[in-house]
């Protein structure tokens, strides 16, 4: 049964609220997550959102171009299909628009507290509950789900003078819409999955545009067109139609793990591809020269788009490959000592995802920080979804279940079968607290790096994201999805230490 919200006062006389389980984040994984909770009957949850709205990624990357490279009908809830995708890549704020209206169909957003930074997580040993400090308040939960994306914080560089430059400076998920480029003079330090579509985005519009580019990604086209009026209306009323898209897609991209996972050599083909894509859009044998990547594809995220390199052959655009020794007051400095002259610098830099600062607001039984284990042992998991030494806690898109070719929404609601179903298990079985056993995570995590260990992305000679300072893979699965459907379509509970509530005393 769900204990009623209490509450008792605290020292800046605002109460602290308990709550059966709280889930931090409201993105993908966490929305789909209450939505879960609240098709089972739960009402003791809440939401805590740092945003003023649903949608995480898709709510904060607004940045002109921005745009998912994933298929539409893929990157979806199940339980909640689109017939009214436009085009066959979605864009962001079509995506946001979706996110919003599923928070609303699904009548969830009266459990959501938003504008709530939590600014500290830790775990109460005498009391079995998490306790929980955030800008709205405090809480108590007998569980937290973190559903903190990896793509929500973000990385900026560490290069002298960045805080001295007087022009616009801002981050690509920070964009700054109030900020005219029109005529400026701009810097973009960066060429990952964002900068490819920010630049074909403000090319046009800016004077002069100035790539800083430190490592070249592989490209792959974009096969993006917009949906016909005739397939529109099939995807609403024909049975089955959306469903057979959504499936055929699904095992067109899992076809892809083979090449990435178990047999590189296979990559080859993409990379002729890429090779001839390349070719064929980059006439200038210079330029070509310097966005040919001294990597093997699929080391690193491989990118798709077809307007990316027309944008680089712009005469109004440089691609600068020497590293930058500083930034001053309105330039940028190269370290062969070249100084160009600028009026705003976007950084596209990406995120912490191997460090997150979040992890080090959350406390586990031993008074370490998830940052300090994490520091310790590597970012280890099991299933994604639990950490020892943090009972009482689950992770949505947590180690190993990031993905190199398909839909993650595939592999966050895996995730939700595996956590609500743990919910159900410690509430039947009475258990107090529940903690993924040492040597279960240890075991799991042996035989995931062994199998990474063979992955391109392991051996094909990039440094990326992907990969954390012990020079594991914490990021990545390496199998098909399907199999990682398989180990969470239940909870395992003999994978953890457990203990029940104590007794009530007998009455004399």
């Amino acid at each position: 049964m769900s204990r009623k919200v209490t509450d008792k006062a605290v020292g800046d006389d605002r109460p602290v609220r308990h709550v059966k389980t709280v889930i931090i984040g409201s993105g993908f994984a966490g929305l789909g997550l209450a939505i879960r909770l609240s098709q089972q009957g739960r009402t003791d949850y809440l939401v805590l959102e740092r945003g003023s709205d649903v949608g995480g990624t898709w709510r904060d990357n607004t940045y002109p171009g921005a745009a998912c490279d994933v298929p539409s009908h893929l990157y979806s809830y199940s339980f909640a299909l689109n017939p009214n995708w436009s085009r066959s890549f979605s864009r962001q704020g079509e995506i946001q628009s979706y996110i919003q209206g599923v928070a609303k169909k699904y009548n969830v957003l009266d459990k959501h507290i938003f504008d709530c930074d939590v600014t500290g997580a830790r775990w109460n040993d005498d009391t079995a509950q998490w306790e929980i400090t955030s800008s709205k308040g405090d809480f108590t939960a007998d569980t937290v789900v973190s559903a903190v994306g990896a793509l929500c914080e973000p990385n900026l560089p560490d290069i002298k003078g960045i805080n001295t430059f007087e022009g616009e400076i801002f981050h690509s998920a920070r964009w700054n819409h109030d900020a005219d480029l029109n005529g400026k003079r701009v810097a973009i330090i960066g060429t990952g999955a964002s900068a490819i579509q920010i630049i074909p985005s403000i090319a046009p519009q800016v004077a002069k545009l100035d790539v800083y580019q430190r490592t070249a990604p592989w490209l792959l086209p974009r096969v993006d067109r917009p949906y016909l009026k005739a397939e529109q209306l099939a995807f609403k009323h024909v049975p089955g139609v959306q469903r057979l898209s959504r499936a055929a897609i699904y095992a067109a991209r899992e076809t892809q793990v083979v090449g990435l996972a178990k047999f590189p050599a296979l990559m080859q083909g993409f990379q002729l591809l890429a090779k001839a894509k390349l070719q064929y859009e980059v006439r200038d044998p210079e330029l070509r020269k310097k966005v040919t990547p001294d990597f093997r594809i699929g080391c690193k995220r491989m990118l798709i788009s077809n307007e990316y390199y027309p944008a680089l052959s712009r005469d109004n655009v440089d691609v600068v490959t020497d590293g930058i020794a500083e930034i001053r007051a309105g330039s940028i400095v190269t370290k062969d000592g070249t100084e160009r002259e600028i009026d705003a610098l976007i950084v596209a830099t990406g995120f912490h995802v191997t460090d997150s600062p979040t992890y080090e607001t959350i406390t586990g039984r031993d008074g370490r920080t998830l940052s300090e284990v994490f520091d310790e042992i590597g970012q280890q998991g099991y299933k994604g979804s639990a950490v020892a030494n943090f009972p009482n806690m689950f992770f949505l898109l947590g180690p190993n279940v990031g993905l190199g070719h398909t839909s993650m929404v595939y592999m966050i609601e895996s995730q939700i079968n595996y956590i609500s179903d743990a919910l159900t298990t410690v509430d039947r079985l009475g258990l107090r607290t529940v903690e993924v056993r040492r040597e279960v995570q240890d075991a799991y995590n042996e035989d995931l790096q062994a199998k990474l260990s063979k992955t391109v992305w392991n051996t094909g000679g990039c440094a990326s994201w992907y990969l954390d300072k012990h020079g594991n893979n914490p990021t990545l699965w390496p199998d098909f999805t399907f199999q990682f459907r398989r180990l969470t379509k239940n909870f395992d509970v003999s994978a953890y230490a457990t203990t029940t509530a104590p007794a009530e005393p007998k009455a004399v």
